[in-house]
């Protein structure tokens, strides 16, 4: 009878540790998950492919400047998914022959989208490194030449040792925390 009792015990005690593993690894997978979405996966993959860029750092590009908020509108009037602003926005219409834009178009997730991968893989190009081109996107191409002209930023001029605005410094290590987060929780 005592024999039972202890069986009993044992299988329980080795069921909720079996619980609370699948709990721990499945439920943290989950919540992750929540909080790294993939809204937008196929207009962000077709993007991305067109202008070879990782669709995991167009995620992470997204889920830093707007967390998927498709109406977001920052103080300086950045706007949508990708904060684009409407100079910005204007210009890579144009060069992309998107009719009937307007600054409201930024709102609309494929055209803002489209022109955000664009625009980096036209700075990826412009810088030849993704770090630079993403401190570019936050801070602005003209200033990141200055910084590398500078060695106080940068002692080779092709890479910075160091960004000088702590918004675009910031910018770009939580681009690259979201980033890794993406490729562990998803296989595109």
């Amino acid at each position: 009878m005592a024999r039972n009792v202890l069986l009993r015990n044992l299988f329980i005690f080795v069921l909720v540790l079996f619980l609370l593993i699948c709990l721990v690894f499945f439920g943290s997978t989950w919540y992750l998950k929540k909080m790294y979405p993939l809204r937008y996966k196929e207009i962000v993959l077709r993007y991305s492919s067109v202008y070879e860029l990782d669709p995991y750092l167009v995620f992470a590009v997204i889920w830093v400047e707007s967390k998927f908020d498709k109406m977001a509108t920052s103080r300086k009037d950045a706007r949508g998914l990708m904060q684009i602003v409407p100079s910005t926005g204007s210009w890579a219409a144009e060069k992309l022959g998107i009719e009937g834009y307007d600054d409201d178009s930024l709102y609309n997730p494929d055209i803002n989208i489209q022109i955000g991968c664009w625009y980096i893989n036209n700075l990826q190009k412009q810088f030849g490194d993704m770090n630079l081109a993403l401190a570019a996107y936050n801070g602005g191409s003209g200033n990141v030449r200055k910084w590398l002209k500078d060695t106080r930023y940068s002692k080779d001029g092709k890479t910075l040792d160091d960004i000088p605005f702590n918004e675009t410094k910031n910018f770009v290590n939580k681009v690259w925390r979201a980033y890794n987060r993406y490729k562990q929780l998803y296989r595109l």
